[in-house]
């Protein structure tokens, strides 16, 4: 199993060249197509105290803009991407979170970075993730490269955790150390099973792990302390094991990786 195709998204609102790079050395590592894609709205009527607020004019220049900062980035994509790899781009005046899940369909895995707070400029990772059917790989703030030497596989028998393990194996087989670790709330033998179990799964495709249990409360921060003191550069989990209401409302695991900006983190539904 290997990306054979490889979507990265350029924030119209960020530097293009550390995303553009990260995914450049992603497709020279697994001999992938890379697409890029960008994608920016502009934002519908406004309610005001005195009613709808409509102003052709300025909804207009805005979407020149956008067109502009678009031609920019795709400029900025093929200057960056070398002849060596073969390449495609796309664009659109629209939802970029809509316009990444749709596209997803031509892609084995899309490659980001962080969310934003503008829907309208910036992709919402919860929701691509949730919608895309691929992995999505979240690279921390201004990496270049993601290595993926040492992978920590967040780990929990779920739907979730299992899809986003099988997916990120193109990753894991390339890594110098796989760790798979599971947060021990209840100490309950069958946890130590399905991580024994999870290890095997993974030396049938050649790939070496070790299992950790990390004691304590399930919650994201624990996973992202036991990460850093292992020094794992990319974080692979399942998303959304509760539902998303549920994490926007008291918190969780995913929320939390998607806040997190320090760390690749590479998730699947």
């Amino acid at each position: 199993m290997s990306y054979k195709s490889i979507i990265v998204n350029l924030a119209i609102d960020a530097p293009p060249a550390p995303i553009v790079k990260v995914g450049v050395e992603l497709a020279e590592r697994f001999g992938a197509c890379l697409i890029g894609l960008a994608a920016a709205d502009v934002p519908p009527l406004v309610a005001t105290g005195q009613g709808m607020v409509y102003e052709g004019e300025i909804m207009q220049i805005e979407r020149t803009e956008i067109e502009k900062r678009l031609a920019e980035l795709r400029a900025e994509f093929e200057r960056l991407v070398p002849a060596s790899i073969f390449s495609e781009w796309g664009q659109a005046v629209c939802s970029p979170t809509r316009f990444l899940s749709v596209s997803a369909r031509a892609a084995d895995l899309i490659v980001t970075g962080q969310a934003g707070d503008n829907v309208f400029r910036a992709v919402d990772v919860g929701s691509l993730t949730l919608g895309a059917g691929r992995p999505v790989l979240v690279a921390a703030t201004n990496v270049e490269h993601v290595l993926a030497k040492t992978v920590l596989v967040a780990w929990k028998d779920t739907r979730e955790a299992r899809r986003a393990m099988a997916d990120a194996l193109p990753f894991l087989a390339k890594a110098s150390e796989v760790v798979i670790a599971t947060i021990d709330t209840e100490r309950d033998e069958s946890i130590r099973d399905s991580l024994a179990d999870v290890a095997v799964f993974l030396e049938h495709h050649g790939i070496k792990a070790r299992t950790e249990l990390i004691a304590g409360e399930a919650d994201g921060d624990r996973l992202l302390t036991f990460a850093r003191s292992i020094h794992a550069d990319l974080i692979v989990s399942g998303a959304y094991g509760h539902s998303r209401l549920r994490e926007w409302a008291f918190g969780g695991v995913t929320r939390t990786l998607i806040e997190e900006s320090g760390i690749n983190r590479f998730m699947s539904y």
